[in-house]
Parts: C-alpha cells; sequence; structure tokens
C-alpha cells in the first residue's frame, strides 16, 4: 500500500518589509517591485489610511442607526491595497462583502460602498465600469462566478499568442476567507480551475477568525498547502505587508495571464476588529493576541519605512490625516441624502435586454403597491422609472 504522508511544516511566509519597517530582500520576489518608488509608497500609505479612516466612519454610521450592519476590515489594508493594486484595469476582481480597500483600488467611491448597507440597493455600482463585481453576502457564493468567468475569458483568448497574452490578456481574482475555505463552493471552484488551467488567482485573507472559529479549528495544514492537491502552486505572504502582497500578486497574475493557470494566495494577517458590527470579539479573542497583532499593523509598518528611508515627513502623514477626515465627512452627508430605492430598479438588470414577463411582474407590482393607503399617483411614477 502506498501511503501520501501529510505535509505538516510551516511555508515560507514571504516579506518585503519586516514589522518594524525594515527592507528585506527576497530573490524569487524582489523584481516584481523593482518599479515602486517614493511616491508609489506614499499612494500606498494613502490608499490604507483612506480605507482605515473610511472603515472607521462606516462603523460609527452602523451604531448611529444609519445602516443595517457594516463589516469592518481594520488590519487588513495592506492585503486588499497590495493586491488591488497589483491588478490591471481590464483584469475582473470578485470580492467578498469586506474588500473596501480592493474597491478603493478600483475606482468604486467610498460612499457607493456603503448602499447596501444601508438596504438601498443589491450593489451600489455597476459590475461593468471597473471589472469590480457586488459584493457577496452568501459565504464563497463568488468563487464559481470567478472560476466561470476566468473559463470564459480563456474562450475569448483562445489563440493568442504569449506576446498578446502577456500585454492584454485578463486575469480574475478571487477574493475569500479563512472561513469561507471550508464550503464546497471553494472547492469545487479550484477543482474547475485547475482541470481547465483556467487565469484565476485566489485570494485568501486568513485573518485567522471566522467569526469566533479560530483557523487551526477549520484546517490541520495551513492553508497555502491546499492547493498542492488540486495541482496548482499555493503561496503564503504577510498580509501585512503591503510591498510583499504587492510583489505575490503580480506574480500570481502575470502566470496566470500567461497561461500557466490557477494559483493560491494565503495572506496571512488578522481581524483587529469585529467580524461585523453584529460581532463581540472580545467573548472569544484574548487581549493579548490582538496585542501582539497591533504590533504588526500594516501602517504603522510602512510608515516606519517612510519615515526612516526619507520618502515621507509630517507634513505627509497630517496631510493624510486631513484628508481622511474630509473623506469621512463627505461619505457620511451623500450616505444620508442617498434617495430611497425605486421599485423598478429590482427588475431592471434581470436580463439583459427587457423581457415581457418581467415588465408584466413590474406593472403588477406597481398596482399593488398603488392600493396601499398613502401611496399618491406622484409615488408610482416614481416607482415606474
Amino acid at each position: 500500500m502506498t501511503r501520501i504522508e501529510q505535509e505538516t511544516s510551516e511555508p515560507q511566509l514571504i516579506q518585503l518589509l519586516s514589522p518594524d519597517g525594515e527592507l528585506l530582500s527576497n530573490p524569487e520576489f524582489d523584481s516584481y517591485v523593482t518599479d515602486v518608488d517614493a511616491s508609489m509608497l506614499r499612494g500606498f500609505y494613502r490608499d490604507m489610511a483612506l480605507t482605515r479612516r473610511f472603515d472607521q466612519e462606516a462603523t460609527a454610521l452602523q451604531r448611529q442607526g444609519q445602516l443595517a450592519l457594516w463589516v469592518p476590515l481594520r488590519g487588513q489594508e495592506a492585503a486588499q491595497i497590495g493586491s488591488g493594486r497589483a491588478t490591471r484595469p481590464n483584469d475582473y476582481i470578485f470580492p467578498t462583502y469586506r474588500e473596501h480597500g480592493v474597491a478603493l483600488t478600483r475606482n468604486v467611491d467610498f460612499p457607493q460602498m456603503l448602499r447596501i448597507f444601508r438596504g438601498i440597493s443589491n450593489g451600489g455600482w455597476d459590475p461593468r465600469e471597473n471589472n469590480f463585481h457586488m459584493y457577496t453576502m452568501v459565504l464563497a457564493a463568488q468563487m464559481p462566478h470567478a472560476t466561470g468567468y476566468a473559463m470564459g475569458v480563456q474562450r475569448d483568448q483562445a489563440g493568442w499568442d504569449a506576446e498578446r497574452l502577456e500585454k492584454e490578456g485578463t486575469a480574475v481574482v478571487a477574493y475569500f476567507g479563512d472561513g469561507a475555505s471550508s464550503e464546497g463552493d471553494v472547492h469545487e471552484s479550484m477543482v474547475f480551475a485547475a482541470s481547465f488551467n483556467s487565469p484565476v488567482v485566489f485570494f485568501c485573507q486568513n485573518n485567522q477568525w471566522a467569526i469566533s472559529v479560530p483557523f487551526e479549528v477549520q484546517s490541520k495544514v495551513p492553508l497555502a498547502q491546499r492547493a498542492a492537491g488540486y495541482g496548482f502552486p499555493g503561496i503564503r505572504v504577510d498580509g501585512n505587508d503591503v510591498l510583499a502582497v504587492l510583489a505575490v500578486t503580480r506574480w500570481a497574475l502575470e502566470r496566470a495571464r500567461r497561461g500557466e493557470g490557477p494559483a493560491l494566495i494565503e495572506a496571512y494577517t488578522y481581524r483587529m476588529s469585529a467580524h461585523t458590527t453584529a460581532d463581540d470579539p472580545t467573548k472569544y479573542r484574548l487581549d493579548a493576541d490582538e496585542q501582539a497583532w497591533v504590533a504588526r499593523d500594516p501602517l504603522t509598518r510602512l510608515e516606519a519605512y517612510l519615515r526612516s528611508s526619507g520618502m515621507a515627513d509630517d507634513a505627509f502623514f497630517e496631510q493624510v490625516v486631513v484628508d481622511g477626515n474630509e473623506m469621512a465627512t463627505r461619505v457620511r452627508e451623500e450616505a444620508m441624502a442617498f434617495p430611497e430605492p425605486v421599485l423598478a430598479q429590482s427588475f431592471a438588470n434581470v436580463y439583459a435586454e427587457a423581457h415581457p414577463l418581467i415588465k408584466e411582474e413590474l406593472a403588477w407590482h406597481l398596482e399593488y403597491e398603488a392600493g396601499f393607503a398613502g401611496n399618491t399617483d406622484d409615488t408610482a411614477q416614481e416607482n415606474a422609472r
């Protein structure tokens, strides 16, 4: 009988910035960040800082009853900004419900991210504008969509030569968390992606907790090692190191575009806030564990490097704070001014072209709504738009 032994060793953690902000060398991945200059690094910091400030404002809005729910990302900013900035405009992104930083890199305006949490939209933006799909609230439901889209990309790009694939090729990124890694949709998506050698990068933000379930309960092996079972590479990167995340994601995207198939990235990070605003992490996490991860804060790490290298001074960081506060004020004002949803919007995007049965159903709903006391002809006309 042939026995396959379980691999128990920890995979290498890819780092390019140490927790105290020291630049590190990695011969395998240094070449993927040679273009990163001081301006880009300052931009990464600004992206992360604005995302964190937005997260704080959205949390406050939910606590004040202006949002039904909010999903914080504090601590995961580097994983999101680094991976998002590695993509090209023609790449397609399938997020979960927590990818606010990735959304920023895809030019989704912060207030639009609040629409679904305010209950006035099923999305908040047109996914076709920035190749950024709507937030997916159902755990892992976006994963088969991502693999299916990647299989479609393969058909569209069939016959392209290597040079064209490198310059114009599209890759897909599927975001998910360690909790979702236990879902069947994740397994099925990886099986199909491997079988068809599809150009999709599976990006897992392992923030250590699936609500109150620690990762070690979900898996007996590091998540990155699961990729071997599907026949494609897996890699673990320091998810609090924006430079390393950028490098690793660029590597995975480039090989996907070249036709070398999928890859799994495990961004090893930590959720420094609650799972959602309906969660109380003090019930299941130790303060000492949280403080250990605070010392690895992604913003503090990059700030230390920017200061020590002379790439940024007090004036820069002070301006980022000012910009963040101005953004937060705008987000609050726009969120409070969102118009109420119009009934016809629920029927608008069911089919690519208008369908007679959809028109019939809309007419019935408008007639039904008009029968309630207080609904005027003006209301009915508005809902029909």
